[in-house]
């Protein structure tokens, strides 16, 4: 089983960025962490690595209700959706199936939970 969805495009990558959050806000999706990968491997070890950026979604509904189930979970959210730039006119949009993480913990509820979770962002990165 795979533990993400991908989908490469050819758009620029700050396009890209901008049409996931939005494509993330539609669906209920809030971002709570950006983490400019790039940029962090730049300043903390004076390397040079392609754009790379990563998005903390957090839907709070299905967070919530998630937290009720499992009260750890906590350790496995936001959901992750990465934005990488894989070649000069390309761009690859990836996002965790939760699904995947959530059969580590061995618990129905959540795992209905998930499924409605990776729902949305197989929708999401379809519609990229």
């Amino acid at each position: 089983m795979s533990y993400h969805f991908s989908k490469t495009l050819n758009i620029s990558y700050d396009e890209a960025i901008a049409r996931v959050k939005d494509e993330l806000k539609k669906e209920g999706f809030g971002i709570i962490t950006e983490i400019d990968v790039k940029e962090t491997l730049k300043k903390k070890l004076n390397v040079d690595f392609p754009k790379y950026k990563i998005l903390g979604a957090c839907n709070p509904a299905f967070a919530y209700e998630a937290l009720q189930v499992e009260n750890k979970i906590g350790t496995m959210l936001p959901c992750n959706v990465i934005v990488q730039q894989v070649s000069p006119t390309q761009v690859e949009v990836s996002a965790v199936d939760p699904v995947a993480s959530m059969k580590a913990i061995e618990n129905l509820r959540l795992l209905k939970i998930a499924e409605k979770v990776q729902g949305k962002l197989k929708q999401i990165i379809d519609r990229m």
